[in-house]
């Protein structure tokens, strides 16, 4: 493929991209990604044979990012409490644009994709989320009778319900807060006495540092 189609099939994969976190994947067909680029249909279909291969497409590019911010996350913290609130600034950054019904497009219409999610869910978040859990209770921040795969699993499902429409309607409530209150509900529940202090010196830290 030469540098122009590289280029164009990049192209195409952003918009997409742009348009699926507003407005879910169902709500775009390749008509209104063709006329949101200036260009025809026929020429997407030169670079992406139908929508499930652009899904595909800006999934990976959405879940490679993650996993690098993720990993950005842990590399960077000061400990297993600080990761977590890095995790929330990232969260709040990766969800403000994102419309939480498309997860339920892609179950619904999108089932090679959805897989994929699940697979970097279960195996990847699973990982992460279960090594911060040992990372905090080594560090004295965490409970020590905690049940790392239990809570671990926990935390992954309290992950998936802010994208429940139907339990948080978008009319009333704000996405990326739900996240974030779900996140702070979830380390206040398994920090030690010494974690709880450390949570509450860097949400004053974080409200300090917010512009007024």
């Amino acid at each position: 493929m030469s540098s122009t189609d590289t280029q164009t099939r990049e192209r195409i994969r952003q918009k997409a991209d742009d348009l699926f976190m507003q407005l879910g994947t169902r709500n775009v067909s390749m008509d209104d990604i063709a006329r949101e680029l200036g260009m025809s249909k026929k020429t997407i279909y030169q670079y992406y044979s139908d929508k499930d291969e652009l899904v595909n497409a800006v999934l990976d590019f959405t879940l490679s990012k993650m996993k690098r911010e993720c990993d950005e996350c842990y590399a960077g913290a000061k400990d297993a409490v600080h990761e977590l609130f890095l995790t929330m600034d990232l969260l709040a950054e990766q969800f403000r644009n994102m419309n939480p019904i498309i997860l339920h497009d892609l179950e619904k219409n999108h089932s090679d994709a959805f897989k994929k999610f699940l697979n970097y869910k279960h195996e990847y978040l699973f990982t992460v989320v279960r090594e911060n859990m040992k990372r905090g209770i080594s560090e004295g921040l965490f409970r020590e009778d905690l049940n790392t795969d239990v809570i671990s699993r926990f935390r992954l499902e309290s992950m998936m319900m802010p994208f429940n429409t139907q339990v948080f309607p978008t009319s009333k409530y704000n996405f990326v807060e739900v996240v974030q209150l779900i996140l702070e509900h979830y380390v206040f529940g398994i920090a030690s006495t010494q974690g709880h202090a450390l949570i509450m010196k860097y949400k004053e830290e974080r409200k300090k540092s917010k512009p007024i």
